[in-house]
């Protein structure tokens, strides 16, 4: 094997791989810093949107998946995706402007609309483009795919913390969803145009139906058949449980709690994970020759020692480490396991098992997360006056949370490793 990657892919991997990632970067961060500041200052809201969020992404993962693998195709569904995606991004936006009374019928509208967008964005990123990177790779350069699809999220963080900090200061809300949205349709027409579906991709052989096919990666079997790959998902979940307890408020701390501006806790989040995108380099290296364990470990580790120094001060350069320290963390972890399941998918059912990873990267962390934050925060939170309205903000017990439960991630990575040992040594 080799790395026959064509310049055209890996300029549409980078360009569609960032644009999806700020949107992602958007709902996980924007979305509920922009709920907390323009419709109710209350925590529980944005773990009910998110948890709600997670299951509807997965469910589209899932039944656009099977049907990708079914035909054979992924253009499709990554170019009407991503137009659908960035115009209920826009359209997500306005929900600024419906009327508070009575709140409920707001946030029910808010949470459908939040669902909408996020049935878009997973049918083309997760369902549609996801497989469509692994159909282009291999396993002599998916460390390297790997490390493109973990730097992507922390240069769109840093893209969505400082330049939308930035311009949310200067122009508020609407106008930054207006343009990110446009943005994000336009990628879905230029898929449209520029992107083609791999030669060895071909519609899934089954004289079954659709919803037998849908079905059978649920079986008790696919289980047993794939040990490895369901470790793996498993340290998915423990690793992102704990990321999650955190992450959808820590521009909620930074702005509120530390009384930074926006742009200023874009620019510190920026800085330190511009500076954690460059280990993914080293680490594609042992990813690449299937040395997986120690780069998890490490990144574990890193992730432990940046949230213990968060906890501990609000000064600036003491933040930066930590951020740099939970940073790699998430990079490394994603790199890594990214790499790790691609090498273990079925050939056939790339875009099913998408909707595998999602249950266990994505809605299981989206759902338990949230909910041991809003736990943490109701009984260790301070209420606060923000701009005239009383609200509870998280401290510094959510990070300190967070890190002790990360390190679950170590528990399944015995027996994933354990697996591995055995397939590379056959």
């Amino acid at each position: 094997m080799r790395d026959d990657i064509s310049r055209k892919n890996w300029t549409l991997l980078w360009s569609l791989g960032i644009i999806g990632q700020i949107s992602w970067n958007i709902k996980n961060s924007w979305v509920n810093t922009f709920v907390y500041d323009k419709i109710v200052k209350d925590p529980a809201v944005i773990s009910w949107m998110v948890a709600i969020t997670a299951i509807v992404s997965t469910l589209a993962v899932f039944l656009i998946g099977t049907w990708s693998d079914r035909v054979g195709k992924r253009k499709p569904f990554i170019s009407i995706g991503y137009m659908g995606w960035g115009l209920f991004v826009i359209l997500f936006g306005a929900t600024e402007f419906l009327p508070k009374d009575p709140l409920i019928i707001t946030i029910i509208l808010i949470v459908v609309a939040d669902s909408i967008m996020s049935f878009f964005g997973s049918s083309g990123y997760d369902a549609g483009f996801q497989p469509w990177t692994t159909d282009i790779s291999n396993p002599t350069n998916r460390g390297k795919v790997g490390g493109v699809l973990a730097s992507l999220p922390v240069m769109a963080t840093i893209f969505g913390a400082v330049v939308a900090g930035m311009v949310i200061d200067a122009f508020d809300f609407f106008p930054f969803f207006i343009t990110m949205g446009s943005i994000v349709f336009i990628a879905g027409i230029y898929a449209l145009f520029k992107l083609e579906d791999h030669p060895q991709l071909k519609p899934r052989e089954s004289s079954r139906g659709y919803w037998y096919q849908f079905g059978e990666v649920f079986h008790f079997n696919t289980v047993i058949k794939n040990k490895e790959l369901f470790w793996v998902f498993i340290i998915f979940s423990a690793y992102f449980i704990g990321f999650n307890v955190y992450f959808p408020y820590i521009t909620i701390y930074l702005n509120n709690y530390l009384k930074m501006s926006y742009s200023l806790a874009g620019i510190l989040q920026g800085i330190g994970l511009v500076a954690a995108v460059l280990l993914t380099i080293p680490a594609s290296r042992f990813i690449n020759r299937q040395i997986v364990v120690p780069v998890i470990l490490f990144a574990v580790m890193a992730n432990f020692i940046g949230m213990i120094l968060i906890t501990l001060t609000s000064n600036v350069f003491v933040l930066l480490i930590g951020i740099f320290g939970a940073g790699a963390g998430f990079i490394l972890v994603t790199q890594t396991l990214t790499a790790w399941i691609k090498n273990l998918f079925p050939e056939d059912q790339r875009g099913q098992f998408e909707g595998v990873r999602m249950i266990f990267a994505v809605s299981i962390p989206m759902i338990f997360g949230p909910m041991i934050s809003s736990v943490i925060i109701k009984n260790f939170g301070v209420y606060m006056e923000i701009d005239g309205v009383s609200g509870i903000v998280p401290t510094e017990s959510l990070f300190l949370s967070s890190a002790f439960i990360s390190l679950i991630t170590l528990i399944p990575l015995i027996p994933a490793s354990k697996y591995a040992r055995i397939r590379l040594n056959k």
